[in-house]
């Protein structure tokens, strides 16, 4: 189990322990030459006065996510950060999955060599089916080639199905560099640890080695293009206080239910969203990622609804918001903002995210990044 639980309820002071002074000076940032000359407009951390465009498991709207080449192609089309989603091998690797179960977003299933892997587990509580990364070793894992999970509303990227690897987390820290040089501008990285509580009751600790990893590459400053998310508080809290994190964090959050970590208390992501709790956890975190539908509400008809307190409670608190997740096809647009009637067509993401902009939130996580940096571009023009 995780080291510390957090006290809720109204989110007792004395358990929202603030990290600790540090120097920005502790660690030298390869970056800081490469964003001197770039002008990366997205790379503002400070004040963060243009929306940043983050790259939603890459360019996931036109490669399989979490892949290398998912990466590239979102750099290409503009966007300020990528965000790999981390899970953990059996030999205590962190990978890159959206899940731990990975029959979706791998060809695991036609490999009979892991036939007898497939399994059940209990993941936050709901009994789940498939095969678990954390009953591979990395090795094998390098066997399995990544799929596009919606198929059948993404042929374009399914037809790369096959073609990658799933990646290690270090392999994209590299690959972040890598793309930072080729460009000229500084990419930045969003990590989110998956399931904490599920890992650290499978024995192992993704909080230490993201740490670990994030030193290496010389991210673990306050100025470092790295913010690290969870949908848990506990795994936020137990990387800067047992694990030495002095970066970012962002705390996820859904419109229903509530963090696994806090589920036996009952706590709720809304109690956890109220101004005042806001106010309360900036003690220790610096912004969240929330379902969008938490700052634009959508209204009974599917249409997009009027935007909520949400941005200017956490702004007063001195946190960012970058909600997810801004996709092209009309299954996932209010009603309002599709085009014909095909699930699959790109209706008017575009439109949708400018609104987004226009309440005032920090980021947006895109599956197509070049919809949102075109968007991004047209409405900082108009400003």
């Amino acid at each position: 189990m995780h080291p510390t639980k957090i006290a809720t309820g109204l989110l007792a002071a004395a358990a929202l322990v603030a990290p600790q002074a540090t120097s920005t000076a502790a660690t030298a940032a390869p970056d800081a030459q490469v964003q001197a000359a770039s002008g990366n407009p997205g790379y503002r951390e400070k004040n963060m006065a243009d929306p940043l465009v983050l790259a939603h498991r890459g360019a996931s709207g036109y490669r399989p996510e979490h892949t290398l080449a998912a990466y590239d192609l979102a750099v290409v089309q503009g966007a300020d950060y990528i965000e790999p989603d981390l899970v953990m091998t059996k030999d205590g690797v962190l990978v890159d999955r959206h899940e731990p179960e990975i029959s979706g977003t791998t060809d695991v299933a036609d490999h009979p060599e892991f036939a007898d892997r497939r399994t059940t587990k209990n993941l936050d509580g709901a009994q789940v089916t498939g095969w678990f990364v954390d009953d591979f070793t990395l090795a094998e894992l390098k066997t399995l080639r990544a799929k596009e999970r919606l198929g059948d509303m993404r042929p374009e990227s399914a037809g790369y199905d096959g073609q990658f690897e799933v990646p290690t987390f270090e392999e994209v820290l590299a690959k972040r560099e890598a793309l930072s040089r080729k460009t000229g501008r500084v990419i930045g990285i969003i990590p989110e640890i998956k399931h904490s509580t599920y890992l650290h009751d499978e024995g192992f600790d993704p909080e230490a080695e993201l740490a670990r990893l994030v030193t290496t590459y010389h991210l673990n400053h306050p100025k470092a293009p790295l913010w690290v998310q969870s949908f848990e508080l506990t795994a936020l809290k137990d990387l800067r206080d047992e694990h030495g994190y002095k970066g970012k964090s962002t705390f996820l959050t859904t419109v229903k239910g509530g963090p696994y970590d806090l589920h036996a208390q009952g706590t709720t992501y809304a109690e956890l969203t109220t101004a005042t709790s806001m106010q309360e956890l900036s003690q220790w975190i610096d912004g969240f990622g929330p379902e969008k539908n938490a700052v634009i509400a959508r209204n009974a008809d599917g249409t997009l609804g009027e935007p909520t307190s949400f941005v200017d409670d956490a702004h007063a608190a001195g946190l960012k918001v970058t909600p997810w997740t801004f996709r092209s096809e009309n299954s996932f647009l209010p009603v309002d903002y599709r085009i014909g009637t095909d699930p699959a067509t790109h209706g008017r993401a575009k439109d949708e995210v400018t609104r987004f902009f226009e309440v005032g939130i920090d980021g947006a996580f895109c599956d197509q990044p070049d919809v949102c940096v075109e968007a991004r571009a047209d409405f900082l023009e108009q400003d």
